[in-house]
């Protein structure tokens, strides 16, 4: 997602679905309604809710991982691990 203004619209604009639709594909951002002038819902296309959502998980994996680095876990020297990697995708193993 972009770093700038959020969009909104009124609440209003939901009459016009195919409308309201194609401006949020084009975005490609999440979309504020708003009720009586306050913010009120978030709308976004699929694409952008799957971005964020696997930002999300990828955000949390990193936030994890760092958590288990700083704890004195054992590492993996990285040429290790892809050998290992490479090894198991050659056999067909599950990783």
């Amino acid at each position: 997602m972009l770093n700038t203004l959020p969009k909104i619209r009124p609440i209003t604009d939901l009459k016009k679905t195919g409308e309201i639709s194609a401006y949020c594909h084009q975005l490609d951002e999440p979309v504020i309604l708003t009720k009586n002038g306050y913010s009120d819902l978030v709308i976004m296309s699929i694409e952008t809710f799957e971005r964020a959502i696997f930002q999300q998980e990828v955000y949390r994996k990193l936030a994890e991982a760092e958590k288990e680095y700083k704890s004195g876990a054992p590492t993996v020297e990285h040429k290790d691990f892809l050998q290992k990697m490479r090894a198991k995708l050659k056999n067909g193993q599950e990783i």
